[in-house]
């Protein structure tokens, strides 16, 4: 293990001081330090802008800047680092800091859906030619200066995978504010699922509401054949709700960051969307299931953007009372539309994940009136 505060020093030793990325649990304690530092800290909202951003840095400073993601993210990433960072095209040197999910050397055995990227993180890198080092430990260091100083040299891409658990927060971390007042998700989430009608289908994005909603289908000893858990593909809820919305209604429980990841998706919902499909957003500026870091969602006017891109209407809720008003109206909209529901931050202690995923599509596929 390793502190953050040491790994910290180490890149700023390097001349290491611009970071870009998408937060990541295994290095929440490392990002969390960047901001308490107050350097150059660009939260983007998926992998492949977080390269960008960092090339546009080096082409600007001549300095090797550092792009922190978890591996599930590599595949976003892969574009930018191909087609333009690699030493074939403009020969861009980065330095990546992989938070490494699934790893299969672990004791404990990751969720299903980390497991196969987990197992082919290095050999993707191996085929991106971008060498690297694991860091589990301080005695790391002196080859990761290897990997960096090659990168600067032969002006490349250099990597760090970074083993779950591996760096330390020196400070015990406060607990996150909430950024808004607003409705408790589970709350919300419960509320909904006794409205909407049987033969509505439901798509959940990843993290905290995929896991309540399975948790409060478990609480009422229900296995709904409704719900669809997207447990990964971070930002892809809305693409597959739309999908499904051809031939049966279905409502997309979307998160602020996930939304913020392909928001390019909000128009392609919005040009080919129909009465079938209702979008909800549940925001509250937090990454909160891989540590709470801020997104930049709650600067961002949905009424006016959803609209622009093709909603037929636009809802915000951010009151309990009036929450059963709400929904009703929303329900009864007329699709493609928009709910924007403002959450607090918190969930409820020892919420388990959805599992048996081959059933949970088995079920969902099964055929239902619309």
């Amino acid at each position: 293990m390793i502190d953050a505060e040491t790994l910290l020093k180490f890149f700023l030793k390097k001349k290491i001081s611009f970071f870009s990325g998408v937060p990541d649990s295994v290095l929440k304690n490392f990002t969390e330090l960047i901001d308490k530092k107050k350097l150059k800290h660009i939260k983007a909202v998926n992998e492949g802008s977080a390269v960008s951003v960092a090339i546009g840095e080096y082409l600007s400073s001549g300095k090797l800047p550092c792009v922190y993601l978890q591996n599930s993210g590599l595949g976003n990433a892969i574009n930018p680092l191909i087609s333009i960072a690699h030493k074939q095209v403009y020969s861009i040197p980065l330095l990546l800091l992989i938070g490494w999910r699934g790893d299969p050397s672990l004791k404990k055995e990751d969720e299903p859906q980390h497991r196969l990227k987990g197992v082919i993180t290095p050999n993707l890198l191996k085929l991106l030619d971008i060498n690297y080092v694991i860091l589990n430990s301080e005695n790391n260091l002196k080859k990761i200066s290897k990997i960096i100083d090659e990168s600067k040299k032969k002006n490349k891409i250099g990597a760090i995978l970074v083993k779950m658990d591996s760096i330390r927060g020196i400070e015990k971390k406060s607990k996150n504010k909430n950024l808004n007042q607003g409705i408790k998700r589970i709350f919300f989430i419960e509320k909904l699922i006794k409205k909407i009608p049987k033969n509505y289908k439901i798509v959940s994005t990843t993290g905290f509401t995929s896991r309540e909603l399975d948790y409060l289908r478990k609480k009422d000893n229900k296995n709904s054949n409704s719900d669809f858990y997207m447990v990964g593909g971070m930002g892809h809820s809305a693409m597959v709700a739309l999908g499904i919305s051809f031939k049966k209604r279905v409502i997309c429980l979307d998160g602020d960051g996930s939304i913020l990841m392909h928001l390019g998706s909000m128009r392609t919902v919005g040009f080919y969307g129909n009465k079938n499909l209702k979008h909800i957003i549940l925001n509250n500026g937090r990454h909160e299931s891989v540590g709470g870091q801020i997104t930049t969602a709650l600067g961002i006017n949905f009424k006016d953007l959803c609209k622009s891109l093709g909603y037929k209407s636009y809802f915000l809720l951010n009151l309990d009372k009036n929450t059963d008003k709400t929904v009703d109206l929303f329900l009864k909209s007329k699709g493609p539309s928009l709910l924007e529901v403002k959450i607090n931050t918190g969930s409820i202690d020892g919420l388990t994940r959805p599992k048996d995923f081959l059933k949970i599509k088995k079920n969902f596929m099964k055929k239902t009136n619309v």
